[in-house]
């Protein structure tokens, strides 16, 4: 977190409260659980002996000053709240300077994924994938690919889906039996109804699962959206199936959610272009935030392995596309 340590040693900063929870220690005092987000990441904060006043309350995406201290909690490290209030116009600071955002803006990404659709050869999968990304445009720009998992910031969901289209066109330059439509098909719609599995704040600050979230899943309700679309433009039963059958297995194994295990060639690439565009995410998130030669915490997503920076540098960027 960008919090500054100020002339008595307490930490100063600005951030948007991503979870909050009231609740009660065992003695029966009031606390708040909360997760503290701005552009460097999150971080697991309290603010104990809480008693809320009226017009004091905190929720989701408030926009807040806190002051506190960092204290060490299960091999990491939480925030201490002493102090918390919101933001002020005199604080003379912007929201959107503290939430984690894609470098790319979200409407260069759009287009860039709009091109790619537009030199589809197959009329079929080019107007149905174009009817439902357009579908979905206004929010794309900056939603979230994920609650607190990879690519959970503004504009995460577009830049995961923009590398993994790079990615799957050099794929079919080497494995060239391919179809390339629809293998970028997949692509470009795998997680789009993530945009109703999660809510999102119009910063992209990731909210909580929706009910159809829960209940339904990103795999069907994309698989959903196909085939609803594809009856209302008239698209063939075979091309919806083929997507279809990209959504529902992109996830590999039933394990981890899929439906069906992939059973095409253009299935199976997606399954594992989608594993290493998210672990990628995962694994430069992780190792760019020490020091050449050190190891980072152990990653709980990433099997609980601490993670080495060998500082070998290929002078690219960070988690740019």
């Amino acid at each position: 977190m960008n919090f500054v340590q100020n002339s008595t040693g307490k930490y100063d900063g600005f951030c948007i409260i991503k979870a909050v929870e009231k609740k009660m220690t065992s003695k029966g005092s009031p606390y708040l659980s909360l997760t503290l987000s701005d552009a460097s990441g999150d971080i697991d904060a309290k603010l104990w002996d809480y008693h809320e006043k009226p017009g004091e309350e905190y929720k989701v995406y408030d926009f807040v000053k806190v002051r506190g201290d960092y204290v060490p909690f299960n091999n990491d490290r939480q925030f201490r709240i002493d102090m918390m209030r919101h933001v002020r116009d005199d604080d003379g600071v912007s929201i959107d300077d503290y939430v984690p955002s894609a470098v790319l803006p979200g409407e260069m990404m759009y287009d860039e994924v709009q091109k790619i659709v537009f030199d589809f050869r197959d009329e079929e999968i080019r107007k149905l994938v174009m009817v439902i990304l357009e579908k979905y445009r206004e929010r794309l720009i900056y939603w979230p690919a994920a609650k607190a998992l990879h690519h959970a910031i503004r504009g995460g969901l577009l830049m995961h889906t923009l590398t993994m289209l790079r990615l799957a066109n050099s794929v079919c330059d080497v494995y060239t039996y391919l179809n390339r439509d629809i293998l970028l098909a997949g692509v470009i719609l795998h997680d789009i109804t993530k945009i109703r599995e999660i809510d999102a704040a119009s910063t992209g600050v990731p909210g909580e699962y929706t009910v159809p979230g829960n209940l339904i899943g990103h795999l069907v309700m994309g698989a959903i959206e196909i085939d609803e679309t594809g009856k209302e433009i008239g698209i063939s039963e075979d091309t919806v199936m083929l997507l279809e059958h990209m959504l529902i297995s992109h996830h590999g194994i039933p394990e981890y959610g899929a439906a069906k295990y992939p059973m095409t060639l253009e299935a199976e690439a997606l399954s594992m272009i989608d594993d290493l565009d998210a672990k990628m995410y995962e694994f430069s998130n992780a190792i760019f935030r020490v020091e050449p030669g050190e190891f980072t915490d152990k990653q709980k997503m990433l099997d609980n392995r601490a993670l080495y920076n060998h500082g070998r540098s290929n002078d690219g960027d960070v988690n740019l596309i």
